[in-house]
């Protein structure tokens, strides 16, 4: 299967290190070994090996194959500054890429000694588009991603069984691996619990408050919490959007997971599938092409709501309503459209008969709209 940032990481290792994040099991480390047709010519090292932890510490990685992956060093104490010294005495070749599923999102907060010398990447699990290059129709594949979550493992399996008992060894070994690595491991079963609260409340905002008071602590620790899952790459926010907007807008985020599966029910499964699809392909233009790029939702307090909005460089660019089956036009896009003058609007229904454009709103399948470019 063709990956989305192959040939871009390809081109990206010629220059500098290339840093690839994103959810455990989302398919780097089969990215890693699918860019060079040599086995010979690649060194894989993993940190959670000893013996490949001693020679990344010592830096004694082949100086002759092409490429050197580095798996999950974020997990050494000053990673950035070890790589930093052998960029600056070595330079490339060989190529080097580092791998990671959790710290590589948040290493760039705040001074970073590996500025200048690396190209950033997010993988993020499978989209209908990506998964039209194996020869799957759009229709099959949406299905299929539906069913069986959007994760390579189980989504080829194809099995709901296989999916289910995939899911839970997947969340168990988050929470009792990744999450204690960073937090306090008393409290592991208030933290499973916010997962499942969060599950429970795909496609709805997030009250702090609301869910502070369910597990009996601070609204602070509630922000913590999701904060850490978010570096997890557990579950993301997709926050308000306000600018330019004239009546007032509820400031609750609403929160999906990387997962596509973990919603309780068809409605929310397909939602949180739209949300990590735009996402994706969000990651995408703004690691290869530097654009800014964000994920909202427009909902005032009146009741007036739209899923989703992205926006490039601040600017409002596509407003996203998801609907499982076919309706009439949400009224909402009158206001919101004549508010955000640069936005292409679309009405995506799972079930559609007949595509059509209703008021400068395009009513498009679901499978369609996630076939081609998803912003």
């Amino acid at each position: 299967m063709k990956r989305l940032q192959k040939q871009l990481i390809l081109k990206d290792l010629e220059e500098k290190y290339v840093f690839l994040g994103g959810p455990r099991q989302s398919g780097k480390t089969t990215l890693a070994k699918q860019l060079i047709t040599e086995p010979s010519q690649v060194q894989y090292l993993n940190y959670d090996r000893r013996e490949d932890r001693a020679i990344f510490i010592a830096g004694h990685w082949s100086r002759k194959v092409q490429l050197v992956v580095l798996d999950e060093v974020h997990k050494y104490p000053g990673w950035k500054t070890h790589l930093k010294g052998y960029f600056d005495t070595d330079g490339i070749p060989p190529s080097i890429l580092v791998t990671g599923s959790a710290k590589l999102n948040t290493f760039k907060r705040g001074n970073d000694s590996m500025a200048g010398r690396y190209f950033y990447h997010r993988l993020l699990p499978l989209s209908v588009k990506e998964l039209m290059s194996t020869g799957i129709d759009p229709h099959s594949a949406l299905e299929r991603l539906r069913r069986f979550g959007n994760f390579p493992d189980p989504f080829f399996k194809a099995s709901e069984t296989y999916s289910r008992r995939w899911q839970k060894q997947y969340f168990d070994k988050l929470i009792h691996e990744d999450v204690t690595d960073f937090s306090n491991v008393k409290q592991l079963p208030k933290i499973q619990l916010l997962i499942d609260l969060l599950r429970a409340r795909i496609g709805g905002s997030v009250s702090y408050a609301a869910l502070a008071r369910d597990l009996e602590v601070a609204p602070k620790t509630i922000k913590e919490w999701i904060e850490l899952l978010e570096a997890l790459y557990i579950v993301f926010r997709v926050t308000p959007y306000h600018h330019n907007i004239a009546r007032s807008l509820l400031k609750e985020p609403k929160i999906y997971f990387f997962d596509a599966s973990m919603g309780k029910d068809e409605g929310a499964r397909l939602e949180n599938l739209m949300a990590v699809s735009l996402l994706k392909e969000l990651y995408f233009l703004e690691d290869s092409q530097g654009l800014t790029v964000g994920l909202h939702y427009l909902r005032t307090k009146d009741g007036l709501e739209i899923d989703f909005l992205t926006t490039l460089d601040g600017i409002p660019h596509t407003l996203v309503e998801v609907k499982h089956s076919e309706s009439s036009l949400n009224k909402a896009f009158w206001y919101f459209k004549s508010q955000l003058k640069t936005a292409n609007a679309y009405q995506v229904c799972l079930k559609l008969r007949q595509p059509r454009t209703v008021d400068g709103v395009q009513v498009e399948g679901a499978a369609e709209f996630l076939a081609r470019r998803e912003i």
